[in-house]
């Protein structure tokens, strides 16, 4: 039962002086304040060995705790800390060993909880993962059903230069579309690439890639700059799970042969590697058998995209009974007197809200669910606002 409206202490006085005074049986006064009756006991056996002040709160740390880390090796593994400052617990773990040879050395999650008491670990910060691809992969049988793009690594050519090379590969023919190394990953330079290859080769009806940037980012449905422009063109992203490079094997292997032919070792320049690049890819496309084609080269097994490259980035089209809206420079829109915040990936651009289900909306760009929301979940404002759920 809780305790009255007394202090705990005030109330084992209490239950002590009525105890005293009598009157009643003692069965009868423990059930009057909620104990039981060995509780009551208790109480009253301290308060005969040490008065008043036996009925304290006492402590209920073990007289002994043979399992706590000894004194010297928490000073020890403290001291370690300050001293090598970039060291986690398994390395410290093996300093203590060597220092205290003849003593059992607590375990790895011991010693950081040791370091963490002290103040000497800082929080992880918690990282944000880009939103997974919410479907399964399509097969490709035929070229420009699907492309596969890359970055494939980094590294500095001979003056210095870091040198970011971007990879583009027909997946049904294995054709290498583009080798271009940039300066870095940044959106600009990536869609500067892929629009002189969509001029060249057309416009494929998917692009496979990774999560990385510029590909994907943190935003509703994994968007980026770079995919919502492919969408806006008529092509659907996908992306492969994180640590599954398998997914893309293709590209990767591609990747291993690029590797040993441009990058062992690199060249003086960027322009100098470029040259390398562009005859790895003659060579690639053009005079390597491929074993999986039969052994013919991948140019032989591949033709232009018939969709071509358009002058004007087209409108997105939705059917007739979505509500299409724009994204403000916010990131969001505005709906039935509140807001619905989408990205700011997307300002200016159309979205579709598409009603399922009573008050339950979800919204596209393009032919890409972005996310969901139910309208009944804000009430009682004046200006209601969701946030899309996966």
């Amino acid at each position: 039962m809780p305790w009255r409206d007394v202090k705990p202490m005030d109330e084992k006085v209490l239950f002590t002086a009525d105890y005293i005074r009598g009157g009643c049986s003692f069965t009868a006064l423990c059930a009057r304040y909620g104990i039981s009756r060995k509780t009551g006991y208790k109480w009253i056996h301290r308060y005969h060995q040490a008065g008043m002040e036996g009925l304290n709160e006492r402590s209920r740390q073990p007289k002994q705790s043979p399992l706590k880390t000894p004194y010297p090796i928490r000073k020890a593994v403290i001291a370690l800390r300050k001293r090598h400052g970039s060291m986690g617990a398994k390395k410290l773990r093996v300093l203590l060993q060597q220092q205290f040879p003849n003593e059992v050395i607590p375990s790895k999650t011991t010693l950081y909880n040791i370091l963490q008491r002290e103040g000497l670990v800082a929080p992880r910060r918690r990282r944000q993962r880009v939103p997974p691809f919410p479907q399964p992969f399509a097969p490709a049988r035929a070229p420009n059903e699907l492309w596969s793009a890359d970055f494939k690594g980094q590294f500095k050519t001979h003056n210095g230069i870091w040198c970011y090379p971007l990879t583009i590969m027909d997946h049904d023919s294995r054709y290498l579309l583009g080798c271009q190394g940039l300066e870095g990953t940044g959106f600009i330079d990536t869609q500067t690439t892929f629009t002189r290859v969509f001029k060249e080769y057309g416009l494929p009806q998917r692009i496979r890639t990774d999560n990385g940037t510029p590909f994907a980012s943190r935003s509703v449905g994994g968007l980026s700059r770079l995919a919502a422009w492919w969408i806006r063109l008529g092509i659907l992203p996908e992306r492969i799970k994180p640590g599954c490079p398998q997914q893309n094997g293709r590209h990767e292997r591609m990747h291993r042969t690029l590797k040993q032919a441009v990058a062992k070792p690199p060249a003086a320049n960027a322009k100098v590697q470029q040259r390398c690049f562009d005859q790895f890819r003659n060579d690639y496309n053009n005079m390597r058998p491929h074993e999986a084609l039969g052994q013919k080269p991948p140019a032989s097994c591949y033709q232009p995209s018939p969709r071509a490259f358009p002058d004007t980035l087209p409108e997105l089209s939705y059917p007739d009974y979505y509500d299409v809206h724009t994204v403000r420079s916010t990131g969001v829109v505005y709906w039935h007197n509140g807001q619905v915040y989408v990205s700011h990936i997307l300002k200016g651009e159309n979205i579709g809200l598409n009603q399922v289900d009573d008050g339950i909306w979800d919204i596209y760009f393009g032919p890409v669910r972005l996310g969901g929301f139910n309208e009944r979940e804000v009430k009682g404002h004046a200006v209601s606002y969701w946030t899309l759920k996966v």
